[in-house]
């Protein structure tokens, strides 16, 4: 293991994985890292591990550079295999050090490595931590991307370790910014929108509590540290969260699966209706719709009317394929309606209707 010294004290000793990497229902095609970070202050402190597939390499290596026995605390921002999968092999050599981590994320931890013996700090937001020359603070990040997430920021060398965020995948053995061989800012973004967008409101939170922070470098759990120019970074995720203002007319997304063009009629009347008050409407029929184009619309949108005739029962078409592609996405501020049209029992617009309130649209 290589380490790479980012200031006085503080060292990268993670994993470059230049595989192609499955990730979440992705495969990674330009690889990734795993960043875990040494701190040997007078109470030396690991910042997150790597993933659980390189738990043994990850120890044998980091005993090479300290012995485990003197670290003090393990600080585990999120509890994601790829972040804390190498942690139950470092306490086990470690065996003295404390977790510091969420409430939520100690219970998760707990559970998930059969850690209920060992000592735990619990971190509120913007509790510190003196580790002996350093002092860390954290703040809490819930939902970016899950539940029990954290940052630390090291006052004295201001550098930020927000995990997941602001990371970027790609397996660079540089690991710097200031050193990229290649293009990443696409990656940066992709990475954000994959990641970070669904919870776009807790992105605005999370930059709420940073702002006031002298951030030199950040430090993420994948892809590139960003020591240069960090600000321009932290203005990017400002810039893809923020919503604009309203400068057009109120956008309304009409779709619809039909059996015989009954629904498609209703679909046409209530767009027509929707256009004489100024609402610009898009309509769609999912039989011949690209549902990737027809997502992309309802998101632009401040409504989406879903309609569909009734076979057996039930909707007909691809119109709960396309609302289950919405789960995840931000869409409960936007305004909802279902509508249909039947011969039979007429069970289609209640589903719809159910589906609607599950996905928390009004």
């Amino acid at each position: 293991m290589d380490t790479i010294k980012l200031a006085n004290n503080i060292f990268w000793v993670g994993k470059v994985d230049d595989r192609k990497v499955p990730f979440h229902r992705l495969i990674l095609e330009r690889g990734t890292t795993y960043n875990s970070y040494l701190l040997t202050t007078e109470k030396p402190t690991v910042i997150d591990t790597v993933d659980i597939e390189f738990g043994k390499e990850y120890v044998d290596n980091l005993s090479k550079i300290i012995d485990p026995e003197s670290i003090e605390y393990i600080v585990i921002n999120h509890v994601e295999p790829d972040h804390a999968g190498a942690l139950p092999a470092l306490a086990a050599k470690a065996k003295k050090a404390k977790i510091v981590t969420t409430r939520l994320a100690a219970e998760l931890l707990k559970d998930m490595f059969k850690l209920h013996h060992r000592e735990f700090v619990i971190i509120k937001d913007k509790d510190t931590l003196d580790i002996g020359g350093k002092t860390l603070r954290f703040f809490e990040t819930p939902y970016l991307h899950t539940e029990e997430t954290m940052i630390t920021y090291v006052e004295e060398n201001k550098i930020l370790f927000p995990c997941d965020i602001f990371s970027t995948h790609i397996a660079n053995y540089e690991l710097f910014n200031d050193l990229a061989k290649g293009e990443y800012i696409e990656d940066f973004k992709v990475y954000y929108k994959l990641i970070m967008a669904p919870h776009r409101p807790y992105v605005r939170d999370m930059l709420e509590k940073i702002k006031k922070l002298d951030i030199e470098v950040i430090a993420p759990s994948h892809g590139y540290i960003l020591r240069d120019n960090a600000a321009k970074f932290i203005q990017m995720y400002d810039e893809m969260s923020t919503i604009p203002e309203q400068q057009h007319p109120k956008k309304v997304t009409i779709v619809y699966s039909t059996m015989t063009g009954n629904t498609s009629k209703i679909a046409q009347k209530l767009a027509q209706g929707l256009e004489k008050t100024g609402v610009e409407t898009s309509v769609f029929n999912l039989k011949n719709a690209d549902l990737d184009e027809v997502k992309k619309r309802i998101l632009e949108s401040d409504g989406i009317l879903v309609g569909s005739s009734t076979k057996y029962a039930d909707m007909v078409g691809n119109v709960e394929e396309l609302l289950k592609s919405l789960e995840g996405e931000e869409v409960k501020s936007k305004f909802a309606a279902a509508f249909g049209s039947y011969g039979w029992s007429g069970e289609a617009s209640c589903t719809l209707k159910t589906i609607l309130i599950k996905l928390a649209l009004t």
